[in-house]
């Protein structure tokens, strides 16, 4: 019988002012169906964290995990530490980040224009999807380009990037940490938008100029995350294998290479580490990209 929802979320403390709640990553462990779905195919089994930023009684909720089980968990461990002004970031429109929105149906639910868009487009769809995420809460503000927002009297900065999806939003903190949502994802992206790439590039050497000590994305090592998070290395981590990605789009034929044969730039920077399901991820990236250059490679 599988564990129930949130009864394998572990709460970690890269920073003093931070709380990590993350799950996933437990091998043999499926938490919703044995058929493929969106909660144990794409977030439980590559390990998705979400995050709060907390300082004097307030916090800032960086996404609402997999399901209304594991966000209201993180509100109750949020209040009994002290915290009693709440307010969500929505990093991106994606299910593994929205499921958990009503459980902060009476906060203010922030995002880009963008993501509040495609949830109003895409509500039907997420409601009625597997697992369902009903009802879905939509966000009670939007903003465009860059925000600034206070947590208490921790002065944060969302900004709107086009990597991962065209809608996602970063926060970088004063100290220097990025909450980075999936924009970056350890060992590799998964891409979600095939004919973006080359945007997505663009965006993540924006980033790379930022003054970044460590990173926290929602995907990546549990020990990682745990430590502080990555270094401004998994950025580039992350264009060596776009990089690749394009590369082969532009290819009349390819030989399907393992992920840490294709990956080995990406590997050699020490950022991201190897991780077998991502072999998965990998295979549906390369044919995403193909199909999307015009190419008709035999499966």
């Amino acid at each position: 019988m599988p564990p129930a929802l949130g009864d394998t979320l572990r709460v970690l403390r890269p920073a003093p002012h931070i709380r990590a709640f993350y799950d996933g990553r437990v091998p043999g462990v499926r938490l919703h169906s044995a058929a493929p779905n969106w909660l144990d195919d794409g977030a439980y089994e590559a390990g998705i964290a979400s995050y709060a930023v907390i300082n004097a009684g307030s916090a800032l909720i960086y996404d609402t995990n997999i399901s209304l089980a594991h966000a209201r968990l993180i509100r109750r461990t949020l209040e009994a530490e002290g915290v009693r002004h709440m307010i969500v970031v929505l990093s991106h429109w994606h299910d593994d980040h929205v499921a958990g929105t009503a459980a902060f149906a009476d906060c203010e639910i922030l995002a880009s224009r963008r993501t509040a868009e495609i949830l109003a487009e895409k509500r039907a769809d997420l409601e009625s999807g597997d697992p369902p995420i009903k009802p879905l809460i939509l966000p009670t503000r939007t903003y465009e380009g860059e925000c600034g927002l206070a947590v208490g009297a921790l002065q944060v900065r969302l900004i709107q990037v086009d990597v991962h999806s065209c809608d996602a939003t970063v926060v970088r903190l004063p100290d220097g940490i990025l909450l980075a949502g999936d924009t970056l994802e350890d060992p590799v992206t998964y891409v979600d938008e095939p004919g973006r790439l080359a945007a997505h590039l663009v965006d993540l050497a924006r980033m790379a100029d930022w003054d970044i000590t460590r990173i926290l994305p929602n995907h990546g090592a549990e020990e990682t995350i745990a430590s502080g998070g990555y270094g401004k290395e998994f950025i580039y981590a992350t264009m060596a294998y776009i990089k690749k990605l394009i590369e082969i789009s532009g290819e009349v034929k390819v030989n399907c290479e393992d992920l840490r044969s294709f990956a080995a730039a990406a590997f050699a920077t020490g950022a991201v580490t190897y991780f077998a399901p991502y072999e998965a991820v990998h295979r549906q990236n390369v044919a995403a990209v193909r199909r999307a250059a015009g190419w008709r490679d035999a499966d």
